[in-house]
This record gives structure tokens, C-alpha cells and sequence, in this order.
């Protein structure tokens, strides 16, 4: 398993990085098709946010879905362990999940947990946005400055597949294409056990 530790804002010493390559290993155990780890090490600048001045985002890449885990403490060490204590529960909801696929006890369908209006329509904007730019960077409206992008290698799949893959990855919402209409989407948590999609039409006017 290769493992690839980066820092943003802050210097790693090569005892730290021996450190996480140590820790990692230990996944392994639940998930044996793992190939690699990205770790990225980020310090808070914020002086009021000391309890949280160390954030540790863990990404495993295997033959499966990738699956995502991040924490933040006071220092790296605490943030490396809450980081991965939470991939490691992922991992075990992923292999929980694989077993069920193999016939151990049937699963709630998403047409169930979507069933009681869980389907929530696209929100419209009300005013025009204009965009502004700060320094190099292109800053949409008066809201917060966007200083960070990501992106992600990705196929179309089924609503069911976005549900997965949002638990894997422990956020509140999934963006994906889905397989039945090619549509752009987002699958999201609602208060509950109840989810919610958007989906945009490409097509409308």
C-alpha cells in the first residue's frame, strides 16, 4: 500500500511521515484491496480555533470506492487518530455492505427511504450574482472568498451507488451523474433516516 502524506501551512518531518505510514498499515485489515492513501496535513491559522488547529483529511484509493475520512485537534497526532478511526468504521460499513450484496439479510431500498417526500426540488435564485475579482482569483458575489477547489475523477451510477458512496465518504451530501438520465445530481441527508436528491435538467430553457 503506497502512502503519500502532504502538508498545507505547516512543515512534516520524515518521523512523522514514518509515523503515518506505520498507522495506515493497520487498514489493511479491513480492506485488503487498498492500493494507496493520500494524507493531507493542514494548520489552522486562525488563533481562536486552537482546539481545532491541526485538520487530517485521509483519502483510500482500492479496487472499490474510494472513501474519504477527516478530523481536526489540537495537534497532528490526536487529528491522524480521529481521521483514522473514522475510515476505519467507513471500511467496516463498506465491508458490512458487501456481505448483505452476498445475501446475509436484504437491505432498505432507496424508493423506501425516499418514499415519504424526501425528493426536494432545486432552489431558484432570486437576484443576480455578479462576479468580482480579488487579486488573481474570480470571487462570485459578496459572499465568502472561494479558496479552494477540488476536483474528482468520476462515472455515471445509480441513485443507490451515490447513497453508498456518500456514507463511504462520511459527508451530507453526494455529487454525481446518474446513470438513468445523464443527469448532473446531489443526494443529501435530511433530518432523520430520510434523504433527498437535486438534479439539474441540461436540456430546460
Amino acid at each position: 500500500m503506497e502512502v503519500v502524506v502532504t502538508g498545507r501551512h505547516c512543515e512534516l518531518s520524515d518521523r512523522f511521515r514514518s509515523h503515518v505510514t506505520e498507522k495506515l498499515s493497520r487498514l489493511e485489515k479491513h480492506d485488503h484491496r487498498i492500493m494507496r492513501v493520500q494524507v493531507e496535513v493542514e494548520n489552522e491559522r486562525n488563533p481562536r480555533q486552537h482546539d481545532r488547529a491541526v485538520r487530517v483529511e485521509l483519502t483510500a484509493f482500492s479496487k472499490g470506492p474510494v472513501i474519504r475520512a477527516e478530523a481536526a485537534a489540537e495537534d497532528k497526532m490526536g487529528a491522524l487518530d480521529l481521521a483514522l478511526d473514522k475510515m476505519a468504521s467507513q471500511m467496516r460499513k463498506a465491508a458490512d455492505r458487501r456481505r448483505v450484496h452476498h445475501g446475509h439479510k436484504t437491505p432498505v431500498s432507496v424508493g423506501e427511504a425516499l418514499a415519504d417526500g424526501a425528493l426536494a426540488e432545486a432552489p431558484t435564485a432570486e437576484d443576480v450574482v455578479t462576479e468580482r475579482r480579488v487579486g488573481p482569483i474570480a470571487v462570485t458575489g459578496d459572499g465568502p472568498l472561494v479558496v479552494r477547489e477540488k476536483v474528482h475523477p468520476a462515472s455515471p451510477m445509480t441513485l443507490d451507488q451515490a447513497l453508498y458512496e456518500m456514507e463511504l465518504v462520511g459527508h451530507d451530501f453526494y455529487l454525481f451523474v446518474d446513470k438513468e438520465n445523464d443527469r448532473p445530481a446531489v443526494v443529501y441527508r435530511r433530518r432523520g433516516y430520510d434523504y433527498g436528491v437535486i438534479s439539474l435538467d441540461l436540456g430546460a430553457e
